[in-house]
């Protein structure tokens, strides 16, 4: 290097470098911002997503609907089940009882029906005899052949006749009426007795037990549910979102339990509510200040991909992202 060179570099002003600097790096950086909000833009044009989604599953909540103490209990937490599988019983014993009473009543009230049966022919008889001899001597007492108290006796044997038979067909009315009350008791009854027995209405894995054998349990008490296999999304997307979006679109699905990994899904319906107007208290506008807020539109995807070998759950959450257009 020569001395005049030498010179040059020594007496060069080092603001000059710091001032270019201080206006490339903001240039680039605002560059930079640009190229990722034009590609954001374009994203979302193309791509809808939400983080309110979660996995849903039919689960079926089993509960008694007779009561008293468990005998026997199937199943144990998490036990895979198939349709129609013995899973609890509730002691029979009382309802086997009830059920030979009401068959007992049953058998004596047909019994006394048959006795009640042949009381109203006897007193159909007697009374269509009583008739005839009343007929007769009408005549005859009209044709002054019969005494007064002929005719007074017979018209007296004809009400009483007449009385005997519409009580004898009311006592058989009664009968049958109490026969159809008992046939309908006895049907409750080995219904109840059917109900001692749980059986499972579906295939799919056993959870939220709380009951265990011994147990007394009620009416209606909630004991297990059962849960499939077929799973899907639901996911709650702003009314914003959602106006491109119907039946078919292609959905990535991210379930955060498997990190980065993406499933293959496609959008199968959109409720036809969002979810505050379907929820058991709607919000009502009608009176005091209002505040816009943006409605939620639940969106049903399915999985397209056999998610058969991972453990994908109802409650799971989940990241699903719409193509909405280009499809």
């Amino acid at each position: 290097m020569d001395d005049k060179k030498a010179e040059e570099i020594a007496n060069k002003d080092p603001r000059h470098f710091y001032e270019k600097k201080r206006v490339i790096v903001p240039s680039l950086t605002a560059l930079a911002l640009l190229i990722l909000g034009l590609i954001v833009s374009i994203n979302s044009l193309f791509y809808k997503s939400t983080d309110d989604a979660f996995v849903e599953g039919h689960i079926i909540t089993v509960a008694p609907r007779v009561s008293g103490p468990v005998i026997k209990l199937n199943i144990e937490d998490n036990q895979e089940v198939k349709k129609g599988d013995l899973l609890l019983e509730i002691d029979p014993v009382d309802y086997e009882t009830k059920l030979k009473q009401s068959k007992a009543k049953l058998e004596e009230a047909q019994a006394a029906l048959v006795s009640a049966g042949n009381k109203v022919e006897k007193s159909f008889s007697e009374l269509d005899f009583a008739k005839n001899d009343y007929a007769r001597y009408s005549k005859m007492y009209e044709k002054g052949i019969a005494s007064t108290q002929d005719y007074d006796s017979a018209k007296t044997k004809l009400s009483t006749f007449e009385s005997e038979n519409k009580s004898a067909r009311a006592n058989y009315n009664e009968l049958q009426a109490a026969i159809k009350r008992l046939e309908a008791e006895i049907k409750e009854n080995e219904l109840n007795l059917s109900y001692t027995k749980i059986y499972a209405a579906q295939d799919g894995k056993i959870t939220h037990r709380t009951v265990e054998e011994g147990n007394y349990v009620q009416v209606a008490q909630p004991l297990f549910a059962i849960t499939q296999d077929d799973v899907w999304v639901v996911a709650n997307f702003k009314e914003t979102q959602v106006a491109n979006m119907k039946k078919g679109q292609l959905v990535k699905i991210k379930i955060d339990a498997y990190g980065h990994k993406k499933f293959n899904g496609k959008v199968d319906s959109l409720q036809m509510a969002s979810g505050a107007k379907a929820s058991l208290f709607p919000p009502e506008n009608a009176v005091g200040s209002y505040v816009k807020i943006v409605q939620r539109i639940p969106v049903k995807i399915i999985f397209t991909d056999d998610i058969s070998k991972y453990n994908i759950i109802p409650g799971m959450s989940a990241v699903p992202t719409v193509k909405v257009r280009g499809q």
